[in-house]
């Protein structure tokens, strides 16, 4: 196994139950650019055949293409796999695409139930060679970009619960 170049991890606190946040971040038709700045499709969801007609079997049966557009100037696209659902609480996923490797996201209830600690942690390997490439002097750069990129989707995540999003189409 490669050795992980990037280990980060982000902590969002939102204004809503775990069970409201889990609504729109495991929304089964992934409804994450239509809250997250600089974030859209790549590609359509692709959807295997799922287990079961369960949110949990959908989502594992699909594989998101993200891109997410960096305040560096560059565009990262990448593939969210779910392969463990503990609703409401936890997804994990596989990476792939310009950054392979796995994510989690963990939810805990946080004053008395009403809001919600959201711990996001990466593992992940740049794919590009240029990026590869310029890890040893660049990585805090790029930590640094992944972190204001976090902010933001915490922030429209934080207007989406505000706005009362309406629930997503299943």
């Amino acid at each position: 196994m490669s050795q992980r170049l990037f280990d980060l991890s982000s902590t969002w606190h939102l204004p809503a139950t775990p069970t409201q946040v889990w609504t729109i971040i495991a929304d089964v038709d992934m409804s994450w650019p239509s809250w997250w700045p600089h974030c859209s499709f790549a590609a359509p969801l692709v959807r295997t055949e799922p287990a079961g007609n369960n949110q949990e079997d959908i989502l594992k049966a699909t594989t998101a293409y993200l891109n997410f557009k960096a305040s560096l100037g560059y565009t990262l696209t990448i593939s969210i796999h779910p392969t463990k659902i503990v609703t409401p609480s936890e997804i994990e996923f596989d990476a792939g695409g310009h950054l392979e490797g796995t994510g989690k996201v963990t939810l805990t209830p946080e004053a008395n139930g009403i809001a919600t600690r959201m711990d996001i942690e990466w593992k992940v390997n740049p794919t590009q060679r240029w990026m590869s490439l310029l890890t040893p002097i660049a990585a805090p750069a790029f930590r640094a970009a992944h972190a204001l990129m976090m902010r933001q989707g915490e922030r429209g995540l934080v207007k989406a619960l505000v706005n009362g999003m309406p629930p997503p189409s299943s």
